[in-house]
């Protein structure tokens, strides 16, 4: 995960450079390296192979063989630790879409059915239970890397070793990418893992001709397309027609939610080799309907998973393949076992990532081990929940687990311990160098910050409302700069999220949001007391059933989660 925290503000979005020496956000730990995990090896390879007792060999911080456990010791590895998890190894999951700086809110409870992104998105319950509670804690000095601490942690909890990033900006107007233990699509550090754009310049956002060069320069673009079921969503992707008859399309296109997309528009996407990522819980929440899988996978377009965020979607990916699941059984398309490539060896694809989705020889060790090593591998992925969950590894190194396997590693710095859904698990968060700004923040202080700061959300927003004090010429510049979160699925200016491309009548696809904070009631006013969205599913003692309570949700969805027990 990454946050921008310092360096300069350029249009095209959150830019980062590399502190003075800064580690790699996946850096291999030496005292970890080598060594061997056994169990069943569920490589999501090509050839769908499974090691049913199999051995996976890494090696600075990344796969150096796969072998069936019994096979010849890889060169190297003969004094290696050989460590018997007793369950079932995959590669990490890959997250293509969350807004992870909204993660610490709960569930909404949505109160219509909307027909496009442009009418929830704009209401006064949406502000005063999302956006305006996200403009508090995003703007109160420390709790942006409270909640920074917090929402990566529920990524790997879940087993999430791959997501997207939190951006911050400043009062002096500057940017720069903190790095956490998760991976960010946006920005890797990694030769063999290029970065993917998340936000486009308004002025490329309205102009077909801009958007097109802007893509043809990206290695990949993950793109709000479509959002909504109705005329107005379906005209984003309309829009990207040009007049001369080709498409601002190209294999860098990533569509995010496609819900009001047909099967000719698949075709067109498939034909530019463009791909899509699905959040099928959150688009049912909001729309009542989700995209089209069986038209987009006949028209042979690649999928991949985002649980979106937490106030209209899941808690985290593993809940997202359990929703994707009840959907995909009730459709026929997609088996279990493409699910879980949908997040892990097809998500990696549509990356362009050829270093990361599977677990085979030289590609990097993101991996997660759950209990158990008996019946069918992929439904055992899907069926687990976050307590299943007993290692989670980032570029070879342990970063949460269960404390029997954690203590097989020889690890540098301390751990924390957590329970979820009664179960003890241990976290490794540090990271040698990391900005300030984190460093040395526990997830129990992260925890108790955000706990106190919703409760005392009123309170906070009227200190928000006051003038800002006069700060000395002479003062030190950390006290001079103040930093807080780009709440990006309210489109700050600057940044796109989707497509505003004018349609065929010259009007933008997509409202340009306006700022209604200005002339709306003050927040202080609006905003009330709320609870802290828990880490993780098995924590939170209702949240299937407030799910099932959800106004939107088809009858099938709801008698698929009563199922999840």
């Amino acid at each position: 995960m990454t946050i921008p925290m310092a360096g300069e503000t350029r249009p095209q979005g959150p830019i980062s450079e590399p502190g003075p020496g800064g580690p790699s956000p996946v850096a291999p730990d030496p005292a970890v390296d080598p060594y061997v995990l056994l169990g069943r090896v569920v490589t999501v390879d090509d050839a769908w192979t499974v090691f049913d007792r199999g051995a996976v060999y890494v090696r600075g911080g990344s796969i150096a063989a796969v072998t069936e456990a019994g096979a010849p010791v890889p060169p190297g590895f003969e004094a290696a630790p050989r460590i018997a998890t007793g369950g079932s190894i995959y590669p990490g999951l890959i997250e293509l879409h969350n807004h992870l700086s909204y993660d610490a809110l709960r569930l909404w409870d949505v109160p219509d059915t909307y027909p496009n992104r442009d009418r929830w998105s704009t209401g006064p319950v949406y502000r005063r239970l999302v956006s305006g509670p996200m403009q508090v804690l995003g703007r109160t000095a420390g709790l942006p890397e409270a909640v920074v601490r917090y929402v990566e942690m529920k990524c790997l909890l879940g087993g999430t070793t791959t997501s997207q990033g939190i951006a911050l900006y400043s009062n002096a107007g500057i940017q720069r990418y903190y790095f956490g233990v998760v991976r960010n699509v946006e920005e890797t550090r990694d030769p063999d893992l290029p970065d993917a754009a998340t936000r486009i310049p308004d002025v490329d956002a309205t102009d077909a001709g801009r958007f097109l060069a802007r893509l043809s320069k990206s290695s990949r673009l993950l793109l709000h397309l479509s959002e909504g079921t109705d005329a107005a969503a379906h005209a984003h992707f309309e829009s990207l027609h040009l007049p001369d008859g080709s498409w601002a399309i190209t294999p860098a296109l990533v569509g995010i939610h496609c819900v009001a997309l047909k099967r000719p528009d698949y075709d067109v996407m498939a034909s530019r080799g463009a791909s899509m990522v699905w959040s099928p819980l959150s688009n049912l929440l909001l729309y009542g309907a989700t995209a089209d899988i069986a038209a987009a996978r006949a028209a042979g377009v690649t999928i991949g998973l985002g649980s979106d965020w937490s106030p209209s979607g899941s808690k985290n990916l593993l809940f997202e393949l359990k929703v994707a699941r009840i959907v995909a059984q009730q459709t026929g398309v997609l088996s279990d076992r493409e699910l879980v490539a949908a997040a892990t060896r097809d998500a990696a694809r549509i990356l362009g990532w050829a270093a990361l989705g599977s677990i085979e020889a030289g590609r990097r060790a993101d991996l997660i081990v759950t209990g158990g090593r008996q019946g069918d591998p992929y439904a055992g992925l899907l069926t687990a929940g976050e307590p299943d969950i007993e290692l989670v590894v980032v570029a070879g190194v342990p970063r949460a687990g269960r404390p029997a396997l954690m203590g097989r590693f020889a690890l540098a710095g301390q751990t924390e311990s957590v329970r979820i859904g009664g179960a003890q698990r241990l976290i490794h968060a540090q990271e040698p160098g990391v900005d300030p700004v984190i460093e040395g923040l526990s997830l129990a202080e992260a925890t108790a910050r955000l706990r106190t700061a919703l409760r005392d959300l009123p309170r906070l927003a009227a200190e928000l409302e006051k003038p800002m004090p006069a700060i000395a010429a002479g003062a030190p510049a950390q006290e001079r700069t103040s930093w807080s979160l780009v709440l990006d699925h309210d489109e700050p200016a600057g940044i796109a999220l989707r497509p505003h491309l004018p349609d065929a009548a010259g009007h933008p696809t997509a409202a340009l949001e306006a700022d209604f904070a200005a002339a709306a009631v003050p927040l202080s006013q609006l905003l009330q007391g709320l609870v802290l969205d828990p880490l993780t599913v098995a924590g939170d003692a209702d949240f299937v059933d407030r799910l099932i309570a959800e106004r939107n949700l088809p009858a099938f969805v709801v008698d698929g989660l009563r199922q999840l027990g």
